[in-house]
């Protein structure tokens, strides 16, 4: 009898020991770490269309169709050597090299288009003469004030943790 007690009280203290070893792994296993990149979605893809003609860039911005409506902004640089200005109905300088599209742009739509014109072009300019006008665009989510109305903010940094630094 004393026997088969013993058998049985080492058999709970072999099955209490082996319970509790999942815990103790998970508590050597909880650390981990990970590589490799994502694509982030911030709800809106916007694109650019960009025409020469006559010394002036046509450019159309786009936001996709079921994106979230975006305020946009574009600029022009063309070097010391030309002098560019731009004009649009529906743009307005901001007096910082940027043109402001003045309304949101709401998915599936597009902007008005925006002309830079190039001034300063030697009359003897030919054909293969180094020329080149980058035209870089910006876009930030549409917010709104507590009564409804919309504002951009131009401030605003997304950082590589996901929220807003």
């Amino acid at each position: 009898m004393k026997k088969k007690n013993a058998c049985l009280a080492a058999l709970a203290v072999v099955l209490v020991l082996t319970a509790s070893i999942g815990s103790a792994m998970a508590y050597f296993t909880a650390y981990t770490t990970a590589a490799g990149g994502y694509t982030i979605n911030l709800g809106s893809k916007t694109t650019i269309e960009e025409t020469f003609s006559d010394w002036t860039k046509h450019v159309v911005i786009s936001n996709a169709e079921k994106s979230e409506p975006v305020f946009v902004r574009a600029r022009a640089f063309g070097g010391s050597a030309f002098t560019i200005t731009g004009s649009g109905s529906g743009w307005r300088d901001g007096g910082d090299g940027f043109w402001y599209y003045e309304e949101p742009l709401a998915g599936g739509s597009s902007t008005a288009e925006l002309t830079f014109s190039i001034a300063g072009v030697p009359e003897n300019a030919l054909v293969g003469d180094s020329f080149n006008i980058v035209v870089v665009y910006e876009s930030t989510p549409a917010l709104y004030h507590e009564d409804g109305s919309v504002y951009a903010d131009w401030t605003m940094i997304l950082d590589a943790e996901g929220g807003e630094a």
